[in-house]
């Protein structure tokens, strides 16, 4: 029984790990990012990237190597610096959900 437990407990806990962001609290975060990326994650200049529709743990890990120097760029280095785990995975809820046709 008590074996049948811990695995339960493990899977929830992966389970949480594993919990998509809040969109709402990205979408309110995102302010920061709509300079270079587009109020809606459409960027009007080409070398910035697009957001909307990315996926989520694309966003996720992309943000984290940034934060962490893993990634090597001036402006998304110093813009990650001060997000939470929680704000990285609330942006990428947030950009992830956002349809790339439908922002135009």
């Amino acid at each position: 029984m008590v074996v049948g437990g811990v695995a339960a407990l493990l899977l929830l806990s992966g389970s949480a790990a594993m919990a998509a962001g809040d969109i709402a609290a990205g979408r309110a975060k995102a302010a920061m990012c709509m300079s270079c990326h587009g109020a809606q994650g459409i960027s009007a200049v080409p070398t910035y990237p697009n957001l909307a529709g990315q996926k989520e743990a694309y966003l996720v890990k992309a943000l984290h190597e940034f934060k962490d120097g893993t990634r090597k760029n001036a402006t998304m280095n110093a813009m990650v610096a001060s997000l939470s785990d929680k704000d990285i995975d609330n942006l990428a809820a947030y950009f992830s959900s956002l349809k790339p046709g439908n922002c135009k």
